[in-house]
């Protein structure tokens, strides 16, 4: 059934037809569409650029944070996913407290941070070591799919796509095909 629905929205999409489907099986039908491993979600709202010069990891008053809105996507966001009946087999989160605080509001189960998701856009952390670490990690994932809370910058390195905020990326890492998801 889902490999019709599948084919059934290509075809749409190709002739140019706009459809609209729910969220929850929007994402469903991206990640069977790609047989997907992973799921990078941008973290929500958080206004502004980068983060300010006094930056420190361990203290969210020195970071750019999530603000009204962001905390409503993140937990829309997170009812939808709950709605979709989705199992993660792993979720984890960039240490930057904007993708702590998303993955938290999700409210969909137990998570951790990984290193491997955090933010290089300013130099705060090494380029090169973050992406070798989260390489690593994707060449090692558990069977199902994994949920990864990051950053726009960690997500179009790895996946070429860009995203916006609350926005997933539905990436398969063995064919690198990736699909582009928003449930908002």
């Amino acid at each position: 059934m889902l490999k019709i629905l599948s084919i059934t929205l290509t075809f749409l999409l190709t002739c140019g037809t706009i459809i609209k489907a729910e969220p929850a099986s929007t994402l469903i039908l991206a990640i069977s569409q790609i047989n997907a491993d992973v799921l990078f979600m941008r973290h929500a709202l958080a206004p502004g650029f980068g983060d300010p010069a006094n930056f420190q990891l361990d203290d969210c008053k020195t970071q750019r944070n999530l603000d009204e809105a962001g905390k409503q996507q993140a937990k829309l966001i997170g009812r939808e996913l709950l709605n979709s009946g989705i199992h993660f087999n792993e979720i984890l989160s960039s240490k930057w407290c904007r993708c702590k605080e998303t993955v938290s509001l999700l409210n969909i189960g137990k998570w951790k941070t990984f290193s491997g998701l955090n933010s290089f856009f300013q130099n705060y952390v090494n380029k090169e070591k973050t992406l070798t670490n989260l390489r690593r990690k994707l060449s090692n994932l558990n069977e199902g799919v994994t949920l990864m809370v990051t950053h726009q910058v960690v997500i179009s390195a790895i996946t070429g796509s860009a995203s916006r905020s609350g926005e997933f990326v539905a990436y398969n890492t063995k064919t690198k095909a990736s699909v582009n998801v928003s449930l908002n």
